[in-house]
């Protein structure tokens, strides 16, 4: 039997999700919105993605609700993407997803994600330990863990070598991000 292209005869809310990040590269589309990135050409280099399936990702996701397209620069007409609140809600399921993957596949942790507030390490469910409470992805503090390349080729890795907060905006040599309210 072949493998369908969807999950339309699944009634179940898993299926639902898949149906909307499950495609190959989506998840870490959204990743790097997570952690800033929000120009094209930053997603571009930094996935080292082919631009066809980039342009079709970001179309499907603002389509869904997930990024929203912000126009950063009219001559030429340039946009950005920004994660919408439906966006900045897969963090969990992403945080859950890199933990699973350390965990059970093996390696160390790119990155650590701190509480902004106390700089409390999170658990792995994004917990405070020290505060008891789940946190904010607008609170989180992301920081290179040991796994993390040094040294990275691309602008975008450097830009996310050093402590930062999730949402912000990446820079990267090619100019700053605008800085907008997200």
């Amino acid at each position: 039997m072949a493998l369908g292209k969807d999950y339309a005869t699944q009634e179940c809310s898993i299926a639902r999700a898949l149906e909307v990040v499950g495609e190959r590269w989506t998840l870490l589309v959204i990743r790097d919105a997570l952690y800033g990135v929000r120009r094209y050409n930053d997603f571009l280099v930094h996935l080292g993605i082919p631009r066809a399936v980039l342009a079709n990702r970001l179309q499907a996701l603002t389509a869904e609700g997930i990024l929203e397209k912000r126009r950063y620069q009219e001559s030429p007409p340039r946009d950005e993407y920004v994660l919408t609140d439906r966006g900045i809600a897969l963090w969990p399921a992403l945080r859950a997803l890199g933990v699973w993957g350390r965990e059970q596949l093996g390696g160390e942790p790119m990155r650590t994600f701190w509480h902004a507030d106390c700089g409390t390490e999170l658990s792995p469910h994004g917990a405070c330990p020290t505060c008891g409470t789940l946190v904010a992805v607008r609170d989180i503090d992301m920081r290179p863990g040991p796994g993390l390349a040094p040294d990275p080729a691309d602008p975008v890795s450097r830009a996310l070598l050093g402590p930062r907060r999730l949402l912000q905006p990446v820079e990267t040599e090619q100019g700053p991000a605008p800085r907008r309210p997200v």
